[in-house]
């Protein structure tokens, strides 16, 4: 087994220099903690390795340096960086992630190079993968990714993490890939985001644009279940902490506290990107300056702002509005001997950053959006022994974590300037008592563990699925079952028929049988030995209508009626609804598009296939929470169904028909087969040894699962046949 990383970079950069090929390897959060991931596993990693290696001959050589590494490079030309990284994904997904809708740009070409790109990512696992191993994609760039691996090797277990916000249904809604990319994600067996409001966006989205219904974190698919779960990512926290203890961060820093010693130093750190609320941060501070002039010679906002993706306009745009806006501020406060802003537009050594963060007596980190913001993480973990305060915006993923920090809403530059006082004004001792409980839940919540814990969720996720999945009825079991039936002389064969013999239909009235249905059931009804009950939550008109010229038995609402030999029996007498119910009913069709009311003599359903998944999800619970009391009253039982909420006498259910069924017959071969949760009645009321088979989603009571509506009646007839 490996373990097989796949992200847009590799965790090495190469650089051509007069010739020749030199590599730096990256220090990121990522590459860090899956190099201390306490496994034992060999380990894999493909992505792009930073250079346009044109020719043959340079894509050898940077690809046999890498080899010894296990690193396997996915080489992209110019072109497709351009369309593929700067367009569709950084131009499109990356705004679109981070709600600045009005910078998105839609460009065709961009789309298609975004599918080309994620498809050269899964020729090169193609490669590499194995079935057992677990394969780890990550972020927003290979979001196809998932299900192109699943589609070439379904025996490999597949996680997706994704690192930036993932947004509100309402914006996601607006690509028109919206459903590509979600199948794509849906190939991983688990996906998951740093916080539960992006988990949750994903699962509104999911269930709208492709019709899915997810119960809590699961989804259960044809052939296995997808988890979604929230896992913050951490940092190497030790690696920060004791940072100090290194003699290059103790002089920077001393020099620092030298060189300041008069001042109040606060700090911003963050890659050029106009998601970082960098201008409202610059604009909160400003405002800071002009209310409290007490403060004047006394502040110093340090500025450090690593270059981001220059060539894309939108951030050589804001690049200029920083810089004048920088500009202005020092111009308007700085003197001999102050500078209101240091403005620093490069990257620093991981020595020069922890001396700084160990210095700062604020870490102002205020993004108009983050997926997570590991800066104020570090923050925190650099502050050995020392006071420090950070202000932190409610629309990072670390806010979640962080609670002892100031929150604050980075579109607002007077809570900006409020913070900055606040935290310049706290006393040392609440200073202490905050940074304690930060540093304890940033060193707990490591990079380590939380990759450990994705690897470990994985692992699980795979195992249940490969549980699930050996009832998946092969040609093994298939031949298991006809020769049973052979073998047999007293046979009870009994079917639903929505979802099992007939397809849903938009409209219950429209799921009329077809020819091939009902020749189907003429074939299994024309064997003397066999028994074929229709079992359907129907009304028994509608089942007499469509099914009532076969020779088979039909029990509809559930078994409160039944018809054997040419006879409908009612097992109840009908009963009056109360007014009360009928009235909650039929408002809650008023207050819901695209819902209807089925009155039937001893049930009534409310039917929502058709209802925008989140107002369901929402009508659903109020509707039952109304029904509570005047059905507990009549002694009714609210049920939830496929895409209903049905109430009904308890007396009568799928699995009382079968008790009535087996009262005074017995049989030696038993095949019942459904799709729904009322299903579930009649496998639990089966006696042992039955061949019990769920249709679509996975069954924990039945025996088999045929992944498929569509197989039923082709496998009916081939075990009526033998064939």
């Amino acid at each position: 087994m490996k373990l097989i990383i796949i992200s847009n970079r590799l965790p090495v950069k190469a650089t051509k220099i007069k010739g020749s090929y030199r590599f730096a390897r990256s220090e990121g959060g990522l590459t860090t903690g899956l190099d201390s991931l306490d496994m034992n596993i060999e380990r894999h990693w493909i992505g792009w390795p930073g250079v346009d290696a044109k020719s043959d001959e340079d894509q050898e050589t940077i690809s046999r340096h890498l080899k010894e590494k296990n690193f396997h490079p996915v080489f992209l030309s110019k072109k497709e960086i351009k369309e593929y990284y700067e367009g569709y994904s950084n131009s499109k997904l990356w705004p679109l992630c981070h709600y600045f809708f009005t910078l998105i740009q839609h460009e065709n070409s961009h789309w298609e190079s975004y599918k080309r790109v994620n498809a050269m990512f899964a020729d090169a696992a193609k490669k590499v993968m194995e079935p057992g191993d677990i394969v780890w994609v990550q972020d927003y760039q290979l979001m196809l990714l998932p299900k192109m691996l699943r589609d070439i090797n379904p025996n490999v277990s597949i996680g997706y993490f994704h690192h930036i916000p993932f947004p509100s249904y309402e914006l996601f809604r607006v690509l028109p890939e919206r459903a590509e990319l979600l199948s794509g994600l849906l190939g991983a067996d688990l996906v998951a985001f740093h916080t539960y409001e992006y988990m949750r966006h994903f699962i509104s989205a999911a269930e709208r644009v492709l019709d899915i219904n997810f119960e809590l974190d699961e989804v259960r698919l044809r052939e296995r279940v997808v988890r979604v779960d929230a896992l913050p990512m951490g940092i190497n926290y030790n690696l920060y902490y004791d940072a100090i203890l290194n003699p290059k961060v103790a002089r920077i820093a001393y020099k620092l506290k030298k060189d300041y010693r008069d001042h109040k130093i606060i700090l911003s750190v963050d890659r050029l990107d106009y998601s970082k609320g960098i201008l409202h941060r610059l604009k909160g501070f400003a405002q800071f300056l002009e209310n409290n002039p007490e403060y004047w010679n006394r502040v110093s906002l340090f500025m450090i702002i690593v270059p981001s993706r220059d060539s894309v306009e939108s951030y050589s745009g804001l690049k200029t509005k920083i810089d004048e806006t920088i500009g202005s501020i020092n111009g308007i406060y700085s003197n001999m001997n102050w500078t209101p802003v240091h403005y620093f537009y490069h990257g620093f050594s991981f020595e020069e950053l922890c001396a700084m963060y160990h210095v700062a007596d604020i870490a102002l980190v205020t993004p108009l959006r983050d997926g997570m913001n590991l800066v104020a993480k570090e923050y925190i973990a650099a502050k050995r022994d020392t006071n420090g305060v950070l202000i932190l915006s409610e629309m990072a993923g670390a806010s979640i974590e962080l609670i002892d920090a100031l929150i604050i809403n980075p579109n607002d530059t007077t809570q900006i300037e409020e913070a900055i006082l606040k935290a310049l004004k706290m006393p040392d001792a609440e200073q202490q008592e905050r940074m304690k409980w930060l540093q304890k839940r940033v060193s707990k919540q490591t990079v380590n563990k939380w990759a450990g814990d994705f690897i470990r969720d994985l692992k699980a996720i795979r195992e249940r699925n490969m549980s699930l999945f050996s009832k998946v009825l092969s040609s093994d079991y298939e031949e298991e079952i006809k020769r049973s039936y052979r073998n047999s002389k007293e046979r009870l064969i009994l079917l639903d028929y929505d979802g099992t013999l007939s397809p849903f239909k938009p409209k219950p009235e429209d799921a009329v049988p077809t020819d091939e249905i009902l020749e189907t059931l003429r074939l299994l009804a024309s064997d003397s030995r066999n028994r074929v009950v229709i079992s359907s939550g129907r009304d028994h008109n509608t089942l007499e209508r469509w099914l009532g010229g076969l020779n088979i038995g039909l029990a509809a609402e559930h078994g409160a009626f039944y018809k054997d030999n040419s006879e409908w029996n009612k097992n109840t007498p009908p009963k009056e609804w109360e007014e009360d119910i009928l009235g909650i009913l039929q408002q809650f069709v008023e207050r819901t598009p695209r819902s209807s009311l089925e009155v039937k003599e001893t049930a009534l359903v409310w039917h929502y296939r058709k209802v925008d998944a989140w107002l369901a999800s929402i009508r659903v619970q109020q509707l039952i929470e109304s029904l509570i009391t005047p059905c507990t009253r009549e002694h009714l039982q609210i049920m939830k169904g496929n895409k209903i909420v049905e109430i009904k006498y308890p007396e009568f259910t799928k699995g009382s028909e079968v008790n009535r069924l087996l009262k005074n017959r017995s049989y030696d071969f038993i095949l019942a087969m459904g799709d729904d949760v009322t299903d579930e009645d009649m496998f639990n009321a089966l006696p042992a040894g039955s061949y019990t088979i769920k249709i679509g989603t996975l069954s924990e009571n039945a025996r088999f699962n045929l992944l498929n509506q569509s197989d039923t009646l082709p496998f009916l007839r081939r075990v009526a046949l033998g064939e």
